[in-house]
């Protein structure tokens, strides 16, 4: 059955709020008017904030490198994508007068001489001179005319519309980084050519060609030729080509077709990657754009090619944003750099006091009229209401489980973005390099990170620093089993003669993660289960072969099942997304051979915690040599030889 969200009776406390409402409503309480009260609320904070001209509001928060100017800009064009669906969806109804507030700030920013001038995009290129965010704004800007056109752009006159083309028309014509960038440009030309602009020197067919490029299946692309799979695909990939094909009229094109066809089978397995309580996946970068992981799933309703149902769309959309708005997000001010709280160690260097407002892309079912089903119908159970399952996407390398009240993700196959790591620590590394993620675990940063103990399997090094797993070699899924190889680095090289093959088997609210470890034997090696935390210090314990952490909600253990000796747990302060306090069970062990395997079971759990002594009795496992076989205490059962699983080239490292 369906569990109610958290702190509902807190949100209706909520002045801005209207009464949740039990009958159309029944999981969330959430309709359409909450939607656009919580709009509403949070474009006031931009008025609350705004400039003279309105142009270049100043948010509390932190500025980048590139200067206030910059970031007003990166406030106006984002807060934009929520207030275009709002003034669309309003159909005349504008009561915040929104429409000619947005026109009177994109004319203020695209007038080359005027006083509030938004920075002129540069072409993306090392060494890198100038400022290149204006290009993603643009982007933005042209998104939101596209859906509010009719009261964004029409109203405008003949030299107004030449001047704000004219500043869309420099940043289409603009060569950018080879990831989910290539369709920023493409955006900005497609609203050209949808209003008769020129577009000449522009080049938004190749761009959205070469995205094409990197689709992997399931619905998901990398963002990029590297292992970067992430939420990018629902908050700039899926929606920018989705206006691409719409704006250029190639909707019932073969391509067109075919994006739709992909936009409806990566709704049916993002739709998975939300808890029943509300609480979205933790994974990837960006994280503080927060709502515009909903974007591709009102992409997908507008085109009328979404597999859930309009109550289930809703139920699921206002779980996500009842959720955020229950911990605090936007509600006593612009939402912050982070994921509920203010988090600075899981935000980017790019990250300015406007960036959040990109969550604004998720509101764009608002710009569905009020009379629309999804609008209307009573809610009905998102996926992830139902009885738990377990999905597997072979080609991202990615299992999802919903066991336990949350949905887990097994990784092997996104790293991290193929960055360097260099002599540092790559901030973005956490969100992508991790074995698992969680709706209820955030990876740890700062000093959790650079400790690098949850969610990894790690050499040590004689001062005790924790190899990184850095780029994939080689994945491979199969069923309800998956691996993947890797060449662990330490002080930002190979370790030489040294690669590590991990498989993981999934059952119920357990992973049993295996390792075979090939390397010398001057290596200890240590596992890490996920980190919990909490407002309050998390409750850790151990016992002779499993160690764990709870936080009263969340339950997380390790079990030592071959290969393993000492279990321990490690707390930290202000390194975790998900609450000031956490902690992280782990084991070690030292490697008597060069050719070592081990193998630990992970439970990750809400809910009433299950006893840690018991926890082994989940499955019998056989190891002999590098086979392992498993025995679960529900009757499954699988078997798979480390040594082969994963096919590679046995290169390691150099």
């Amino acid at each position: 059955m369906t569990q109610s969200l958290p702190k509902l009776s807190e949100l209706a406390k909520l002045s801005w709020l209207p009464e949740p409402d039990a009958d159309q409503s029944p999981v969330t309480g959430w309709t359409r008017s909450h939607w656009e009260a919580t709009a509403d609320h949070w474009l006031e904070h931009i008025r609350d904030y705004s400039s003279p001209l309105k142009a270049s509001p100043r948010l509390p928060g932190p500025v980048t490198r590139d200067g206030e100017r910059r970031e007003g800009m990166e406030t106006v064009c984002r807060s934009l994508l929520m207030a275009a669906p709002r003034i669309a969806g309003s159909q005349g109804g504008d009561r915040l007068g929104l429409a000619a507030w947005y026109r009177q700030s994109l004319l203020a920013g695209t007038d080359p001489e005027g006083a509030e001038r938004w920075p002129l995009g540069v072409t993306c290129k090392s060494p890198l001179v100038g400022v290149t965010n204006s290009i993603v704004e643009a982007a933005n800007v042209a998104f939101s005319l596209h859906i509010a056109r009719e009261w964004l752009w029409e109203p405008l006159a003949a030299g107004e519309k030449k001047q704000v083309a004219d500043w869309l028309r420099h940043h289409a014509r603009l060569e950018v980084w080879g990831n989910n960038w290539q369709l920023f440009p493409a955006m900005a030309e497609g609203f050209l050519r949808s209003v008769s602009e020129d577009v000449s020197g522009c080049t938004g067919a190749r761009n959205v060609a070469r995205v094409e490029s990197w689709y992997l299946g399931d619905g998901w692309y990398t963002d990029g030729p590297e292992h970067a799979i992430d939420y990018y695909n629902a908050w700039a990939i899926h929606p920018y080509l989705w206006a691409w094909y719409t704006m250029t009229g190639q909707e019932d094109t073969p391509e067109g077709r075919r994006h739709l066809e992909r936009l409806r089978e990566f709704v049916g397995t993002q739709s998975l990657m939300f808890a029943n309580d509300g609480a979205v996946l933790h994974v990837g970068r960006s994280l503080a754009y927060r709502t515009a992981v909903l974007a591709a799933l009102w992409c997908a309703e507008i085109s009328g090619v979404n597999p859930l149902s309009p109550g289930a769309t809703r139920r699921l959309a206002s779980g996500v944003l009842a959720n955020f708005t229950a911990k605090g997000v936007g509600v006593d001010g612009p939402p912050n750099l982070g994921w509920y709280d203010e988090h600075p160690g899981s935000c980017q260097a790019y990250s300015g006091f406007g960036s959040p407002y990109l969550a604004g892309i998720g509101f764009l079912g608002l710009a569905l009229p009020a009379e629309h089903r999804v609008w209307q119908d009573v809610e009905e159970p998102q996926p992830t209401d139902g009885p738990a399952l377990v999905r597997v996407l072979p080609d991202a390398g990615w299992t999802l489980n919903t066991q336990g009240g949350l949905v887990r993700l097994t990784n092997h196959g996104s790293d991290h973005c193929g960055l360097p790591v260099g002599g540092g620590s790559d901030p973005d590394d956490p969100h992508y390099a991790k074995f698992s993620y969680s709706t209820h675990t955030a990876p740890g940063t700062g000093p959790a990170w650079e400790d690098n103990i949850d969610g990894h399997l790690a050499l040590l090094g004689s001062d005790g620093a924790a190899s990184r797993r850095c780029a994939l070699r080689a994945t491979r899924t199969d069923g309800l089993v998956s691996g993947s190889v890797h060449i662990p680095q330490l002080y930002g090289k190979a370790l030489p003669g040294t690669a590590v093959t991990t498989v993981s088997v999934v059952d119920g609210i357990h992973e049993l993660r295996c390792h075979l470890v090939r390397g010398p034997m001057g290596y200890s090696v240590r596992e890490g289960g996920h980190a919990v935390a909490g407002a309050a210090p998390v409750e850790v314990g151990q016992t002779d072969s499993a160690a764990w952490a709870g936080n009263g909600d969340v339950f997380a253990a390790v079990t030592a099942v071959h290969g393993w000796e000492e279990p321990k747990t490690t707390r930290y302060d202000g390194a975790n997304a998900m609450g000031g306090h956490s902690a992280v069970p782990s084991l070690s062990a030292q490697r008597p051979a060069e050719e070592t395997v081990h193998i630990a079971l992970h439970t990750l759990t809400r809910g009433t915690a299950p006893v840690p002594e018991t926890l082994k009795a989940a499955a019998a496992v056989v190891v002999s040599g590098t086979e392992v076989a498993v025995t679960w205490a529900s009757g499954a059962s699988q078997s798979f030889d480390l040594r082969t699983f994963v096919p590679w080239d046995g290169q390691v490292g150099k």
